[in-house]
């Protein structure tokens, strides 16, 4: 058969539809490892000292000695806090809620003056990040060689540099930790445990939870502790207004941005001074860009300012393109001594008058405090008999804490009823240095002195040759 012929017009293809495409969509970014840039400056300057301050003050308190033991030690155990020449017991929570008060007044003043300078100089996850970093730059080299290292393929180079590191970062995070647990156990206790391998004991297992917490806050999340868990970070806005100072950016200065060299006049290229160069993104812990405006990631270390100056300095233009400064103070061109006068507002003499009474409140009560303690507990096995001689007897367990740093002798009294005498085995009960001891006491009244019923007394304990007297009340029983 032969073939038929072809009519020579092009032949028409029919296109066949494309079966449609699946999109996926990830609920889930991973983040972008950031590599920041070392920069010095006035404010990097600060941020080092800040870190040798705080560090210097935590490493160093547990090792001090003070009258023989501890100077700062919270002895769960025990029940008491020694601070320096201060014990503490349970009863003195109030100043626990006091010094919390302060602290979130004090949080809430520096805010409201000057944003996050907690976050940025002072935040523990932001010491032990900058003390993380400084190892990682030592090791491993600068911004760009880190980059470089970690898009390398593994090598014996890379084996060496990222094996040390993490040696390093361990080691401070197991010193952290130990350091951490020392002001709840004598550090000298917990470093014979480690010494004698005692890993049984709670302390041993608070260390290494501890050291775990620094390893992962400070070498791995970093910047995503204070984006995602911090809660400061979230409600920092509440706390802010027109006049709190925070890391700006001089959009009608800088704007409209572009590189260019050093020589150029940009202003008659109609440029703003900003040259685009990217280092304030580069140096910021947190990663984020100080020019598209205040974010709440944002915890105001300064870092980008003095970068920006560091720029400016090399380029001849006037410093502070990115400073601290207000809202309202960015708006109306304010100058320095104007911008002082709308900081010191009302609202910030306010919280300063509040908390420097509280303050000082708090610092009275410590040193006109009564260096003693005492709780009363009726003794529930007997409450009420008649002894010899016809009286009525109550008996009752008194808890003595001496608060001091000497043994003391304390004598027992009561009054409430009339003829009611104490009656003890010892008339002067001897309590040690920072001890409390409990003594069964029995008061007696005259039969008939009261009619059946409960009745008020108070029972006095006072210190033998001082002038530290406490008087509790308790309930004496008088039977139908």
């Amino acid at each position: 058969m032969s073939e038929p012929k072809s009519s020579g017009s092009p032949r028409r293809v029919i296109p066949i539809a494309a079966e449609p495409q699946e999109e996926s969509i990830r609920l889930y970014a991973a983040s972008k490892k950031i590599y920041p840039r070392s920069i010095s400056g006035v404010f990097a300057r600060w941020r080092w000292g800040m870190v040798f301050l705080t560090q210097l003050v935590f490493y160093g308190l547990p090792w001090i000695e003070w009258g023989g033991r501890q100077s700062v030690l919270f002895d769960l155990a025990a029940r008491r806090f020694y601070l320096f020449g201060l014990v503490l017991y349970p009863q003195d929570l109030i100043y626990l809620a006091g010094l919390l008060v302060i602290s979130a007044l004090a949080l809430f003043l520096f805010t409201a003056v000057a944003g996050r300078l907690w976050c940025g100089f002072a935040c523990p996850q932001t010491v032990y990040t900058e003390i993380f970093m400084w190892v990682e730059h030592k090791i491993e080299g600068n911004r760009n060689a880190r980059m470089r290292l970690d898009g390398e393929a593994l090598s014996m180079e890379k084996f060496v540099k990222k094996s040390f590191k993490h040696i390093v970062w361990i080691g401070i995070a197991m010193w952290t930790g130990f350091t951490f647990v020392g002001y709840f156990t004598p550090i000298r206790v917990l470093g014979l445990e480690f010494l004698q391998t005692q890993l049984g004991s709670w302390e041993v297992f608070w260390v290494f939870f501890y050291a775990f917490a620094t390893y992962g806050n400070a070498g791995f999340m970093r910047e995503q502790v204070c984006k995602y868990m911090c809660p400061y970070a979230r409600f920092q806005s509440a706390m802010f207004d027109a006049d709190t100072l925070v890391v700006s950016y001089d959009t009608q200065r800088g704007e409209p941005r572009a590189p260019r060299g050093r020589n150029v006049d940009h202003k008659a290229k109609g440029l703003g001074d900003c040259i685009d160069c990217g280092l304030c993104v580069q140096v910021c812990p947190t990663g984020i860009d100080i020019r598209n405006g205040l974010q709440y990631e944002c915890i105001g270390c300064g870092l980008c300012v003095d970068a920006c100056n560091t720029v400016m300095e090399k380029m001849n233009y006037p410093q502070g393109l990115i400073r601290f400064d207000t809202t309202n103070g960015m708006a109306h061109r304010w100058s320095p001594r104007q911008l002082l006068r709308r900081v010191l507002r009302p609202r910030v003499l306010i919280y300063t008058a509040v908390l420097g009474l509280l303050v000082v409140g708090m610092l009275t009560s410590l040193v006109v405090r009564t260096p003693l303690k005492v709780n009363v507990v009726r003794d529930r096995a007997s409450l009420a008999r008649i002894v010899e001689g016809g009286r009525l007897e109550n008996v009752y367990r008194l808890q003595i804490m001496n608060a001091t740093e000497k043994p003391q002798r304390y004598r027992i009294s009561a009054e409430g009823i009339p003829g009611i005498a104490v009656a003890t085995d010892e008339p002067v009960i001897a309590v040690g240095p920072a001890e409390s001891r409990y003594v069964a006491v029995r008061l007696q009244i005259p039969y008939e002195a009261r009619p059946p019923g409960s009745h008020v007394v108070h029972i006095g304990v006072r210190e033998e040759g001082g002038s530290a007297q406490v008087s509790e009340k308790a309930a004496f029983i008088v039977p139908r």
